[in-house]
């Protein structure tokens, strides 16, 4: 059994579905079976995809027209469609870059390990870039250590490496000795301070 999923960045009208509707019906797949979301890419509630992935079945096929319809990231698809694969279900992108990738042939898998592996790499690249905005922060005079709380010789290294936007926000927090929540309760995705942020850069020294 073939299913469908597509999605548009935005619900105010100015973009429509129709065109990736279509595509998916020409692929071969029933207008019922066919789920949508109207979010960004980068939201985590995406009922139509959750209601998609619990649909599908072993032997079935996930069709997309486009692989950025599927993934917030190039991680977060290289993990959704290996789920699929230990599920024993297919996946498959009509267009566009990644046109090539239908796990359910010898080829299509070949391309997506290729776009696993870039993706691993990608992430190492990653990892690095976070590392070297901590040093670049500790070689302007701030001093080492990991203290659980944020501080603001800690708040600094976390600005300095969240302004990169390559970092990755749970590597920086495991650098510094704090959680996720605690590195977002201080500090913005482009290494701005928050209110709570700001207070300690105004307050004394430490």
């Amino acid at each position: 059994m073939l299913i469908g999923y597509m999605r548009v960045s935005k619900n105010d009208g100015s973009q429509c579905l129709d065109l990736q509707r279509d595509a998916l019906i020409k692929a071969g797949i029933e207008p019922e079976r066919i789920y949508e979301d109207l979010a960004s890419g980068r939201k985590d509630a995406r009922p139509g995809l959750n209601a998609c992935l619990k649909a599908l079945q072993s032997g079935n096929t996930l069709i997309v027209w486009k692989l950025d319809r599927l993934g917030r990231d190039l991680r977060h698809l290289i993990n959704t469609v290996d789920d699929l694969r230990k599920r024993d279900v297919g996946f498959k992108v009509l267009s566009g870059a990644g046109a090539q990738i239908d796990t359910t042939t010898v080829n299509g898998r070949l391309c997506f390990g290729i776009f696993a592996a870039l993706a691993e790499f990608e992430r190492e690249l990653i990892i690095e870039r976070t590392r070297a905005g901590l040093e670049a922060a500790r070689a302007r005079g701030r001093k080492g250590g990991r203290p659980r709380k944020m501080t603001k010789t800690r708040l600094k290294m976390a600005m300095t490496a969240m302004s990169d936007p390559k970092s990755v926000a749970a590597e920086v927090a495991r650098q510094l000795d704090i959680t996720t929540t605690t590195l977002y309760s201080y500090v913005n995705g482009d290494g701005s301070p928050k209110a709570p942020g700001q207070e300690i850069l105004d307050g004394p020294r430490t």
